[in-house]
C-alpha cells in the first residue's frame, strides 16, 4: 500500500501538480484523507525521503525536494505509462504500426 502512495505522490510531482518546495499534506492529514493508517503514510514518506524525492523535518513537515531531477522522474513516469499501454495493446493484439499511428497525434 505504501508503494502505491509513493507512486501517486511521484506522479503528482512529475505532472507538475506539486512543483519543488511544495509542502505535502501532514502524515495525519493524508492518512485521514485516503483512509489508511498513519504508519503506512510514514513509511511512504520515509522511502520518498530516502529516494531524495521529498524532504522531511521533524516538526516542520514534508515538502518536494528542490534538488529533485524532474526530467528523470518524468521519464520514469512516462515509462510506467508506456509499459501499461504496451500490455494493453498486446492484449488487444494491436500491431506496432497501429500503436504508433494511435500515438502520433499526441506527439504533435
Amino acid at each position: 500500500m505504501y508503494q502505491q502512495i509513493m507512486e501517486q505522490i511521484k506522479q503528482r510531482i512529475a505532472v507538475g501538480d506539486w512543483p519543488p518546495q511544495t509542502p505535502l499534506p501532514s502524515v495525519r492529514e493524508l492518512a485521514s484523507e485516503i483512509k489508511v493508517s498513519i504508519i503506512t503514510i510514514k513509511r511512504a514518506y520515509l522511502e520518498l525521503g530516502r529516494e531524495g524525492v521529498i524532504i522531511t523535518q521533524q516538526g516542520k513537515g514534508s515538502w518536494v525536494s528542490d534538488a529533485l531531477d524532474m526530467k528523470l522522474l518524468q521519464r520514469q513516469e512516462l515509462m510506467q505509462h508506456l509499459e501499461q499501454a504496451g500490455k494493453l495493446a498486446h492484449s488487444l493484439s494491436l500491431s506496432e504500426e497501429k500503436i504508433l499511428q494511435m500515438l502520433k497525434p499526441y506527439m504533435e
